[in-house]
């Protein structure tokens, strides 16, 4: 079992990469358990699933074989833990930090059994946030530059292509890597973030916030399945690359 120590080498290890000082890649390390930030996929492996998709819940869209690969234990393991512990007694964030830094699962599969064991045990639905409210997610990746992956939500010429007839106003957007927008007039907006995944490849993953109910979670969560195949298509297509 990974313990405290572990995670201590994780943060030296970043301090070496990037010149941090302790406290920083400390921090660092700590806000991917609790950002959801997706941690790289493997060959021959489907990319992973938003921690907060609308739908299925977790343990029907990743299943026993590639939870165990990715965190050393199956669904069933976690959940027993997580009890032992007291999980369903504290907060989302408390126990993604705890799967970090206790027991060394990676950020982002941090999440995705947080959110899972909240989902089991009746603390929140499928699509809905731990203490009420909705929302729905869609990633996908796409074979351009992350700046190319940016600049098609940032620029407003460039979203109506794939993104027509919404009205969208930009809160923020730091390129080339988070795009926060109030959608449609509101009250619901989206939060964007962008991954690149080589210099010819970037993920992009869209969280779309404060949705009335389950329906609208799912409604929307096809409709940006069908909206970011149709950015891919756009951005892929041999005309966007000449």
């Amino acid at each position: 079992m990974t313990t405290q120590k572990s995670f201590k080498t994780r943060v030296r290890a970043r301090m070496a990469k990037t010149g941090e000082s302790y406290a920083t890649a400390r921090r660092q390390l700590l806000a991917k358990a609790t950002t959801g930030t997706p941690a790289p996929t493997t060959a021959g492996t489907p990319d992973p699933v938003p921690a907060a998709a609308g739908g299925r819940g977790q343990r029907d869209r990743v299943s026993d074989a590639v939870l165990r690969e990715r965190t050393g234990r199956a669904w069933d393991d976690w959940f027993r833990l997580l009890d032992e512990w007291g999980a369903a007694e504290r907060g989302h964030t408390e126990i993604a930090r705890w799967l970090v830094t206790t027991h060394d699962v990676p950020g982002w599969w941090a999440q995705t059994v947080t959110v899972g064991y909240e989902q089991a045990r009746g603390l929140r639905e499928p699509g809905q946030r731990r203490g009420g409210g909705f929302e729905a997610t869609g990633s996908r990746t796409v074979a351009v530059p992350v700046a190319v992956l940016f600049a098609a939500f940032a620029d407003e010429a460039v979203r109506r292509r794939w993104l027509p007839d919404v009205p969208v106003r930009v809160r923020t957007a730091t390129a080339p890597k988070t795009f926060r927008a109030d959608w449609a007039g509101g009250p619901t907006r989206i939060a964007v973030g962008f991954t690149p995944a080589g210099e010819a490849k970037a993920r992009v993953a869209v969280l779309h916030e404060k949705l009335a109910d389950a329906d609208e979670a799912d409604r929307l969560r096809a409709y940006w399945r069908d909206r970011l195949a149709a950015l891919k298509q756009l951005l892929e297509s041999p005309e966007e690359t000449r």
